[in-house]
């Protein structure tokens, strides 16, 4: 679907007359919501099935290596939360323990958590039979992250620092730390989730804020995938290892590092500051 997308001009107008064709099919309108609020009120957008091509074209700026061009199928819609998930619903799930909880205001995205810790909650919230919940497999994220946008990012071919939450960073990256002041945001750390304006799918933060944990693990793509097609799901079902993929970029980094193709990778048992994670709810 979204390859075949190649006039940036007419993106917007044909990404959403594809949406609204693949939502409000006869078999999408009784059957799937577009929007969909869990009772922890974690916020779901209805991401369609669909094709299209993953990774970075060789000129495009700040490419890395690991990041082949190659066809992605994603072969069923899913949801995908809109926000980085917050400390009131770490909190809501996981508790208040008197070491080891996680601090700041209730709309901030959580930090510090492992991809392990992750797991944790998600295995705590899937318990509340309040639908299935899973973090986002590297292809989803990508294709969300894009949202029908060819460019290298998902919100257009540059970004700035009115954009998206990044390089506010006084001891190493400061381009943005004037336009975060502006904004009357904090300096040296994430925003609270929503500071920025949404992509196309109405996802926020999916460029910058904090990294994001995916299910799979860290691998450079294998030599055949830009002639064999990735099926969703496909590669952390193959795969093992020690690191597991991190998307999006985060407020210590540059913006080059919010790109939609770029790969980053840590140990799934460390936590940092500059690193959370957002859910997927599975699509019944």
């Amino acid at each position: 679907m979204f390859s075949a997308l190649k006039s940036h001009k007419n993106l917007s107008i044909l990404f959403s007359t594809t949406i609204f064709l693949a939502l409000f099919s006869p078999m999408a309108a009784w059957s799937l919501e577009k929007n969909l609020t869990n009772s922890l009120g974690m916020d779901f957008a209805l991401i369609p099935a669909g094709t299209f091509t993953m990774g970075s074209p060789p000129d495009e700026p700040r490419r890395e290596r690991d990041e082949v061009e190659h066809t992605a199928k994603i072969t069923r819609p899913f949801y995908m939360q809109t926000t980085e998930v917050t400390v009131k619903q770490w909190r809501d799930i996981m508790g208040k323990p008197f070491f080891g909880g996680k601090k700041g205001s209730d709309n901030m995205p959580v930090v510090r958590v492992s991809w392990q810790d992750c797991i944790k909650f998600i295995k705590k919230l899937n318990k509340r039979n309040d639908g299935v919940y899973r973090l986002p497999t590297e292809a989803e994220w990508e294709y969300a992250c894009r949202a029908g946008n060819t460019t290298a990012y998902g919100i257009g071919e540059s970004i700035d620092c009115k954009k998206a939450m990044y390089a506010n960073n006084t001891l190493k990256t400061a381009d943005c730390v004037n336009a975060v002041k502006s904004k009357g945001l904090p300096i040296d750390q994430p925003a609270p989730v929503k500071s920025y304006a949404p992509n196309a799918l109405g996802l926020y933060d999916m460029q910058g804020n904090v990294w994001e944990w995916c299910e799979d693990w860290y691998h450079p793509y294998k030599p055949d995938v830009a002639v064999k097609p990735q099926s969703q799901g496909e590669a952390p079902s193959i795969e093992t290892g020690t690191n597991k993929v991190r998307r999006g970029g985060s407020w210590y980094g540059t913006g080059a590092r919010c790109r939609c193709a770029n790969r980053n990778f840590s140990h799934f048992a460390n936590r940092y500051q500059t690193t959370g994670f957002r859910l997927v709810r599975e699509a019944k």
